[in-house]
């Protein structure tokens, strides 16, 4: 049937939803590139947990919802910006969610690296945010994960400039037991973090995570950029060490900086690639056999979705994420910790509904279509 799907102009537009999914089906990991999906948390909607209450987390839909980006070959980037770190999510809900993911990781084989960050802390001084990435870091090293060492908001309002972060990252890569992630979240993300690594100035900030980096390579397995700036990131990544990775958090600008070019290329730790899994794993598998244009010919259609999810103000792009999980029969209801399932109108998601829909994302159209029309009645829309 035809919907009525609402537009932000205030109007009703005919859409006729699609009839067949796209036939993508699991398969083993990849050879060319590494590639982890940042991963969602299912809510517990039953739960009677508000906004600034600790997340009720629905831990068999969630872990049932990595064991389905392992099963495409994906790796699993835990406890992370899309898990509603910082925003729903709090420390302690974001240590049991590093214990059941690591451990249902390692049952199934699945590829896995989690956050760290000093989310106990809302400020302190720099040996209390050292301490508390340290307890995160022993955390994530006893689950058995990789580590990924997340942006603080906590050492954003503490530094005074750029001997603060030279000093506390350090003292973490000193002490780190394997190789970790350096991430660079960027304040469209969380404005919290404006100014992060010593300065507004992005090319001086630029020099001293490079710095950070030259001084512990071998500690160093890659680093995540997430500036939604692809030139920036080209230039960051032809300039690390050998044997230090880049991996590309630009939901921008993903599928030309996976394929690279003749100077390198990044590999991917993206947050559009929760909804976008399946496809995902699909291209880099062609990206394999060295067929970088049919690589693109499957990537470069999902980016108009993506740039939608992540549209300004860019922080709330989880709201999108949770919203297709919910359609494509992943979780049972569209609810999310913090109440967040609020901070996106209903025209972003219809249209957020339209392209996904449009590119055969959903396994059940079907499904998807009734959802849709559950949500429009919700809001008043008839159809």
């Amino acid at each position: 049937m035809t919907l009525r799907l609402p537009d932000r102009h205030g109007g009703l537009r005919a859409y006729e939803p699609r009839t067949e999914p796209l036939a993508l089906t699991p398969g083993a990991p990849f050879t060319s590139r590494t590639v982890f999906s940042a991963a969602h948390v299912v809510a517990d909607p039953f739960a009677d947990a508000g906004p600034g209450s600790p997340a009720a987390v629905d831990w068999d839909a969630t872990l049932a919802f990595r064991r389905h980006l392992w099963s495409h070959g994906l790796a699993v980037a835990e406890a992370m910006d899309t898990a509603q770190r910082g925003m729903g999510l709090d420390w302690a809900g974001a240590a049991e969610l590093i214990r059941r993911s690591a451990a249902e990781a390692k049952a199934v084989g699945g590829e896995i690296a989690c956050g760290v960050g000093t989310d106990q802390l809302t400020a302190g001084t720099l040996p209390e945010i050292r301490r508390a990435y340290e307890e995160q870091l022993a955390l994530v090293e006893e689950s058995g994960s990789r580590a990924i060492l997340m942006a603080s908001r906590a050492l954003a309002a503490t530094a005074s400039g750029p001997e603060a972060y030279l000093e506390v990252y350090g003292h973490l890569l000193r002490q780190a037991a394997e190789p970790v992630v350096l991430h660079w979240l960027g304040p469209m993300f969380d404005p919290a973090l404006e100014g992060y690594w010593g300065s507004a100035d992005l090319d001086a900030a630029t020099e001293v995570f490079l710095d950070v980096v030259a001084a512990h390579p071998d500690k160093v397995d890659g680093i995540k950029v997430s500036l939604l700036d692809a030139g920036r990131e080209i230039a960051l990544r032809r300039r690390l060490p050998d044997g230090v990775r880049c991996y590309t958090g630009d939901d921008f600008h993903y599928p030309e900086l996976i394929a690279g070019d003749e100077r390198g290329f990044s590999h991917a730790l993206l947050g559009i690639f929760d909804p976008l899994g399946p496809l995902a794993a699909e291209a880099v598998r062609v990206l394999d056999t060295g067929d970088t244009a049919g690589f693109r010919d499957l990537l470069d259609p999902t980016v108009e979705l993506s740039r939608h999810l992540f549209r300004a103000p860019t922080r709330f792009y989880k709201t999108g994420v949770v919203f297709l999980a919910w359609l494509a029969g992943h979780q049972s209801h569209f609810a999310m910790v913090g109440g967040l399932q609020s901070a996106r109108s209903l025209p972003h998601l219809a249209r957020a509904y339209e392209l996904a829909d449009g590119l055969g994302l959903f396994p059940d159209p079907k499904l998807a279509e009734e959802r849709m029309k559950t949500l429009l009645a919700l809001y008043g829309v008839a159809q």
